[in-house]
């Protein structure tokens, strides 16, 4: 089974383009040595407010890789430099 969620972020306290990936770089490589997952920012790379991210998963029944992906968001929603506005599933 393979999980993926799409996230849109809002970053807080981020005046450019560096400083927004900067937070990224941070917040994505933790993610991916905390969890066995991939990550990869998808869209609004030009605007240093907001950004989308991909989280994917595989995994033997999709009640693991649902875990494993609510297991990333927890740990996502916990940095205080953003705020999630949108979240979609898909299962394959």
């Amino acid at each position: 089974m393979i999980g993926y969620v799409e996230c849109e972020f809002r970053i807080f306290e981020t005046s450019s383009l560096k400083e927004k990936r900067a937070v990224l770089q941070r917040t994505m490589s933790r993610l991916k040595q905390k969890f066995n997952v991939s990550v990869s920012e998808i869209d609004y790379q030009d605007m240093w407010q907001r950004t989308k991210i991909a989280i994917v998963t595989v995994s033997s029944t999709q009640f693991s890789a649902e875990r494993e992906l609510e297991n990333c968001l927890r740990f996502l929603d916990s940095f205080p430099e953003w705020e999630r506005l949108d979240t979609i599933y898909e299962w394959l």
